[in-house]
């Protein structure tokens, strides 16, 4: 079963930053798009930002501007570096691949964002 790792949360002050990395177990998600989620206590998971190629991709409203996000396939990673980062964008940060039909089997644990002075 292939599985995505999510790394790189942590603790940070409003405005500042941090990378997010999610990697696959197998380069079996290198050939199809790929999203970074997020999700708080009793909400419903959403997409944050996707990546459909090198020079496609796509952020909610909320987050343009502020998040990048990218892929290394050479690495099986695929990254989200969050800037200026805000109180609302605490959250438990998810990668996976949007547009799979059977996504549900692939959700990793998440790794958590906290903003907060």
């Amino acid at each position: 079963q292939v599985q995505l790792v999510e790394s790189g949360g942590g603790l940070v002050q409003p405005g500042g930053s941090l990378r997010l990395s999610c990697v696959a177990s197998s380069n079996f998600f290198n050939k199809f798009a790929m999203a970074w989620y997020r999700q708080t206590p009793g909400n419903r998971r959403e997409w944050v930002a996707r990546i459909l190629s090198s020079c496609n991709q796509n952020y909610v409203d909320s987050v343009k501007g502020r998040f990048t996000i990218s892929r290394d396939n050479a690495k099986n990673t695929v990254y989200l570096q969050m800037n200026r980062l805000k109180p609302e964008d605490t959250a438990v940060y998810y990668c996976n691949g949007p547009f799979l039909p059977d996504l549900d089997n692939y959700w990793g644990q998440g790794t958590q964002v906290t903003v907060s002075s």
